[in-house]
């Protein structure tokens, strides 16, 4: 059974992903990430100094986009600091239907 991770992401990642430029995530390994599971983003806030994500009036996130962990690849090898992975990203079930973007 696969984990959804909520993970707080800055707006200029967050858009790149949505744009299907990043397929990637740089993050710190303190989750237990795991090939199969779900990441899902949380856009925060445009001054990027905030780690505030917006909510719309029923209280989800104004923008949120998952996808799916396809590769982890951990750290102190290849100049990766160790504590910290690389996430390949790759369409959930759901994306993959609608054709990539699910901003919520």
């Amino acid at each position: 059974m696969s984990v959804v991770h909520e993970l707080k992401t800055w707006p200029v990642y967050f858009d790149a992903v949505e744009r299907g430029e990043k397929n990637f995530e740089v993050r710190r390994d303190d989750r237990g990430f795991q090939k199969g599971d779900v990441v899902r983003l949380l856009r925060t806030r445009e001054d990027h100094r905030s780690d505030r994500v917006e909510y719309d009036y029923n209280g989800k996130p104004k923008y949120a986009l998952e996808r799916r962990i396809t590769y982890v690849l951990t750290g102190g090898q290849f100049g990766i600091e160790p504590g910290y992975v690389v996430l390949g990203l790759g369409p959930t079930d759901e994306t993959a239907r609608e054709g990539g973007n699910d901003a919520a």
